[in-house]
């Protein structure tokens, strides 16, 4: 079925079409390089994988509580509207505020694509360049899987949110070559891991489990290499162009922060504007999501050099200063763990399935 007949409400035109701006480098030098940035390139072309083969798509999906989300993480629980709502109807509002996460995924995962593509082109340093041409393969990987679950899952979508199209939109338009990187490598990608991750960490459903622990490791190499090349240009900048960087940082950071709310799911079934943003700003659970999914972000921003007065004093107003000491690569060999243990539980069990189906065909023959 065409994507287009499964959106939620009118995602407008089939194609986005933002200006480039910038110069497309070449350098010559093809026998020199960082280490760490090479090493890094190895990684990524090691860590290929295929998404029709390593994920289990055979695992069945309620698309009624796709995620098995907890009433209380409803924006309306508690409400009125939730007082009047069927066990129909609160599954309905389940698949509503799935699609709409992992949609924003899906749209996000594009950008990515687009924006990775956009750095091989534009960045001066070849082994830059090397990487950035795996993580475009990653992106397309995650696109097609976000995709798919999306398709095949859960049966509908949403058209991408006005903040984070805003926020793409920025990064793209940008003449200059870093922005790219920081705009997604660190900004999107940052609060997508987080995100990622605290939905991998409590879903109790295996499908979305391993999509999200299998993307997440591919995406803590992409922060890795943003940190690493941002880190090194940004010692080179004067005040002033680390000024205009912050400027940008705090901006894209409210928008992110301002599109987490999910007031698209509400006004779909039927609740006002004004009523969908306040019970979605008073929302615990939504406020405390909303503070987590800095929790990748504003340490990235600090190692990087990103951390003038200005931008510390809008992570105090945020509520998020104190995730600048957070150990950052702790977490990034975390995301990895996880996904090879996942790996290792699923082909152990495969494997006994495998014995236990060995030896009772061998009984099966011997008492013949």
């Amino acid at each position: 079925m065409p994507t287009y007949d499964l959106y939620a409400s009118d995602p407008g035109d089939p194609l986005w079409q933002v200006p480039a701006t910038g110069s497309a480098r070449f350098g010559w030098e093809y026998d020199d390089g960082r280490d760490r940035l090479l090493a890094l390139y190895q990684k990524g072309k090691d860590k290929q994988w295929d998404g029709q083969k390593r994920i289990d798509w055979d695992l069945e999906v309620d698309p009624a509580d796709p995620l098995g989300t907890p009433d209380e993480s409803m924006s309306l629980y508690g409400t009125k509207y939730w007082a009047k709502m069927t066990d129909k109807d609160k599954g309905e509002l389940r698949k509503h505020y799935a699609s709409w996460q992992f949609s924003q995924f899906l749209h996000g995962e594009q950008g990515a694509m687009v924006c990775a593509a956009r750095i091989v082109e534009s960045v001066p340093d070849l082994d830059a360049k090397f990487y950035s041409a795996t993580q475009v393969m990653d992106e397309a990987r995650h696109a097609e899987i976000y995709g798919r679950f999306l398709h095949e899952k859960i049966g509908m979508l949403y058209p991408i949110n006005d903040n984070l199209q805003a926020l793409l939109g920025d990064t793209l338009r940008d003449s200059r070559w870093d922005m790219p990187y920081l705009g997604m490598q660190v900004l999107i990608e940052g609060l997508a891991l987080a995100a990622f991750g605290m939905i991998r960490d409590t879903t109790d459903k295996p499908l979305p489990q391993q999509i999200l622990a299998y993307v997440m490791q591919d995406e803590a190499r992409h922060v890795a290499f943003g940190r690493m090349a941002l880190r090194d240009y940004y010692r080179q900048l004067s005040d002033a162009e680390l000024r205009e960087r912050e400027e940008f940082v705090i901006e894209g950071c409210y928008l992110m922060r301002d599109r987490l709310r999910g007031v698209e799911v509400l006004r779909n079934f039927g609740i006002p504007a004004a009523e969908a943003e306040e019970y979605s700003e008073q929302s615990e659970f939504l406020a405390l999501f909303r503070r987590l999914l800095f929790s990748r972000i504003v340490p990235c921003v600090k190692d990087i050099g990103l951390w003038g007065t200005r931008l510390q004093q809008a992570y105090v107003d945020m509520g998020v200063f104190e995730m600048g000491d957070s150990n950052l690569d702790l977490l990034m060999a975390q995301d990895e763990e996880i996904a090879e243990r996942l790996d290792a539980e699923r082909f152990a069990v495969e494997e006994r399935e495998r014995v236990t189906e060995v030896a009772e065909a061998i009984e099966a023959g011997g008492s013949q």
